[in-house]
């Protein structure tokens, strides 16, 4: 994205170099624990699917980050271009500078909807980087205050542009790219994030919005699906679910473990490729869709065995400097691949 507000609230830095930031830090940690990643996963694919693929009901879905909004493209042209690549569903991202903004309220969230009802695609969620910034468990009572404005105004903005989906990150015990993030006691975290959910809950409920945790590893929080799942469970709610991300948990775990484990409860998937051959743990290490090491074989028999029919959302954050329209169309045909319909 442009220089915006966004930028200038998250201390100057973009989603993109923070997340890099946040992955080579944790890469660090790793490469003094385990070592560089020379030795392949035991639960890499042994050989390639070639042909005869079997067929998944689950639908195809790709985030707003893969394209270049809003530089190069505006947003009906993403929408337009994700549907020539035959995806079903885009996932928007919620921020503080664009036209999916605080500036923007139900009259212009209505005409996006309307924009893609027109062109026949879905907005399978909405999703932020906002809580980062203005973290929900954050020592800082202002801070936490803001995020829950905001929080607010996604759930308004989902039930605007038509889904019922809103990716929620409730809190973290570090973040490590900020330097104006205090680190919260475990058990802090756990009560501030826990009562954020269960304030920001009524609305949800109300607008029918399904609010879907996230799983991130260098958040230090919720670290592995029992975790996950004892937080979900404990609300009680229909409209409390499981944002699964594929990439998240790959430097360390794997996947098809975590889906076996959640089950049901995962309402809604970013599929993020990410490869451990090398010893890159920057943001490099999320690839394009296939160019990587996850055991996606296994990744999907896992969401069958749960019966999965959501959206599989691919989430990268590299916009293609030339051509970016390869990147939608090359994502659209390795999905067409790995659901069996080419």
């Amino acid at each position: 994205m442009s220089e915006s507000i966004e930028t200038q609230e998250s201390g100057g830095l973009s989603r993109r170099t923070v997340l890099g930031t946040a992955i080579a830090a944790a890469g660090a940690a790793s490469a003094v624990m385990r070592g560089p990643w020379g030795m392949a996963s035991a639960a890499e694919p042994g050989s390639a699917t070639i042909s005869g693929s079997k067929r998944y009901a689950m639908k195809k879905s790709i985030n707003l980050w893969a394209f270049p909004y809003p530089e190069k493209m505006s947003l009906e042209r993403c929408l337009q271009l994700a549907k020539d690549a035959g995806f079903d569903g885009i996932e928007l991202n919620f921020d503080l500078d664009s036209e999916l903004s605080p500036k923007s309220g139900t009259r212009e969230f209505t005409n996006i909807r309307k924009m893609a009802e027109k062109i026949g695609i879905a907005v399978s969620g909405l999703c932020s980087f906002l809580f980062w910034p203005y973290s929900l468990t954050s020592n800082d009572p202002q801070k936490r205050a803001r995020g829950m404005e905001l929080a607010g105004l996604m759930t308004r903005a989902a039930h605007d542009l038509g889904t019922e989906n809103l990716l929620v990150v409730p809190g973290a015990v570090h973040i490590p790219w900020r330097t104006d993030y205090e680190p919260v006691a475990n058990d802090v975290c756990d009560r501030r994030a826990k009562e954020a959910v269960t304030t920001l809950l009524p609305l949800a409920e109300k607008l029918g919005i399904h609010m879907n945790i996230e799983n991130i590893f260098f958040n230090g929080y919720l670290m592995t699906p029992m975790e996950m799942a004892s937080f979900v469970d404990g609300f009680q709610s229909e409209f409390v679910h499981v944002h699964f991300d594929t990439g998240n948990i790959m430097q360390y775990q794997f996947p098809e473990h975590w889906i076996a484990y959640l089950g049901k409860r995962i309402r809604n998937v970013h599929l993020k490729e990410f490869t451990k051959k090398g010893t890159d743990s920057s943001l490099e290490a999320f690839r394009p869709l296939l160019d990587g090491t996850t055991n996606w074989p296994a990744v999907l028999e896992s969401l069958e065995t749960a019966s999965y029919r959501g959206y599989l959302t691919f989430e990268y954050f590299h916009p293609y400097l030339y051509w970016p329209e390869a990147l939608i169309w090359q994502t659209g045909d390795s999905l067409d691949r790995m659901l069996g319909i080419k």
